[in-house]
Order: structure tokens, then sequence, then C-alpha cells
């Protein structure tokens, strides 16, 4: 089996339903396409790149699939995921608000470098928002190779100060994700 970690983030509400819901629908529609999901706590953060827009709820997700998934075939369900709940890639700004985003942060020890997909992720290290919720699922796996790559990049953005405005608001173990899930509101 591959691991597969995605991160997660919305910051607009789609249809009625806030970000949490948002995230909260994506989850359980990630279990239908990944064995063994776990899900990390959920994090308020400011917005990166383009900053005059509301803050992101970010997250990191970790399930398995076969030797054999294509990561196409993954990156194609992701967008029929994000579409279902509002995302239209064709009318936003880039970088701007979303109601739905999901990542492919690392697919297995894949390699890939093509226009539509880059796995690992070209920009995961940068972003803390990603590094920290990644972390959190790391600490329950038993690679210690990436939780330690992880962890250095981590450190190099706290040094420049780029993690203070990361706050933690719902906990892994207070996000349920099934439809209609209900969540917690501290962690």
């Amino acid at each position: 089996m591959k691991r597969i970690i995605l991160g997660l983030g919305s910051n607009k509400s789609f249809n009625g339903k806030s970000c949490l819901e948002l995230l909260n629908d994506a989850c359980h529609d990630l279990t239908t396409l990944l064995k063994n999901v776990i899900v990390s706590s959920v994090y308020r953060t400011k917005a990166m790149y383009v900053t005059d827009q509301d803050d992101f709820y970010n997250m990191a997700l970790l399930g398995y699939v076969t030797e054999d998934y294509n990561p196409f075939f993954l990156l194609e369900q992701i967008h029929e995921i994000e579409e279902k709940y509002g995302r239209n890639r064709e009318k936003e700004i880039r970088f701007g608000p979303r109601s739905l985003d999901i990542d492919i942060e690392i697919f297995g020890d894949e390699v890939i470098n093509t226009p539509d997909l880059q796995i690992p992720h070209i920009r995961f290290e940068e972003r803390a928002f990603v590094l920290i919720p990644m972390l959190e699922l790391l600490e329950k796996c038993s690679d210690d190779l990436l939780k330690e790559k992880c962890e250095k990049c981590l450190m190099v953005l706290k040094e420049k100060g780029e993690t203070s405005d990361i706050k933690k608001i719902v906990s892994s173990s207070n996000f349920i994700f099934s439809k209609g899930g209900k969540y917690g509101t501290n962690g």
C-alpha cells in the first residue's frame, strides 16, 4: 500500500455550508478513495501569497491506496470533490479565496513533475499550514525520514516567525468526517 498525504483548506462558505462543514464533507468523500484514513486537527491560518482575504481553515489527511493506484486518477477525483463543494478554477484568483482546496502533498515515494501535477507538492516545505498538520499525522506513523524533513522545514519557518498565526481550532479527536458531522471548537 502507498501512503498518501493530502492538504485541505477552505476560507469561503458554499451553499450554506461553513468552511468546517466543507472540510468535513470533503474528508467523508475522500474516505471512498483512500483506505485507513486519519485526519489532523483543523488550524486557522492567515492567507499566504494573497493576504487580503479571510483566514483559511487547514488540515491534513493521511490514507492508503494500492500500489497500482494512479496519482493522476486521484487528482481527477480530487478536482471533482473540489468542484462539488464550489470550487471553480476558471473563475478564481490564484491563491485567492476558495471554498475547498485539496493538494496531494505526498503520494508514496513517487516524484512527479508535470504541468498538472507535482509530487511531492512543490510548496509544502514553505507552508507551515501544511507542515504542522502533516507532522501531527506523521507522529502516528513510522516514517522518520519524512518526519525529520518536515521538522527541519518547520524549524526554518519558526525562525522566520512564519508560524505564529497558526491556531488549532478543532482537535482531530473532535473532527468527525461523516455527512453532517459536528465539531468541537477547542483543541
